[in-house]
């Protein structure tokens, strides 16, 4: 059974933008996450995954936090999308061909992949190259 668009739209509301919805999930108000972080990946990191699954690891590289809220992401029919340039630390001397970015849970570690897909075409970093996916280029759908 499909959901409803009204509550694909709510769930992705919660999960890019911490707004709760009503009477079903209230968005722990101790501690929440306040940011999603950006991963690049050089193979699928897989349903059963975590960040760390084939994370690359070029010189400089790290992930990105992106904030829960709609400076970090915009949220509409039953999409979020990055809301402003997301640039990663560009490459030092050792490389990494990129295939794959996802969206997680922790800064450093095995987070949790919320979301994850492949890139248009492979990117090869190498010295000097910053990857980056500009404002609208990243969307995850929940429908």
């Amino acid at each position: 059974m499909p959901k409803s668009t009204t509550f694909s739209n709510d769930l992705v509301a919660l999960i890019f933008n911490a707004t709760a919805i009503a009477d079903i999930a209230e968005n722990d108000t101790s501690s929440p996450l306040a940011n999603l972080y950006l991963s690049l990946h050089t193979a699928d990191p897989g349903l059963g995954g975590s960040q760390l699954t084939n994370e690359t690891s070029y010189t400089n590289y790290a992930r990105i936090a992106v904030t829960r809220n709609g400076a970090g992401w915009t949220v509409a029919g039953g999409a979020a999308e990055n809301a402003a340039l997301a640039q990663f630390a560009q490459c030092g001397v050792t490389g990494a061909t990129i295939t794959h970015v996802a969206i997680g849970t922790a800064s450093s570690g095995a987070g949790k992949v919320l979301y994850a897909g492949s890139l248009t075409s492979s990117l090869a970093v190498a010295n000097l190259i910053q990857p980056q996916f500009a404002a609208g280029a990243l969307t995850a759908t929940e429908s």
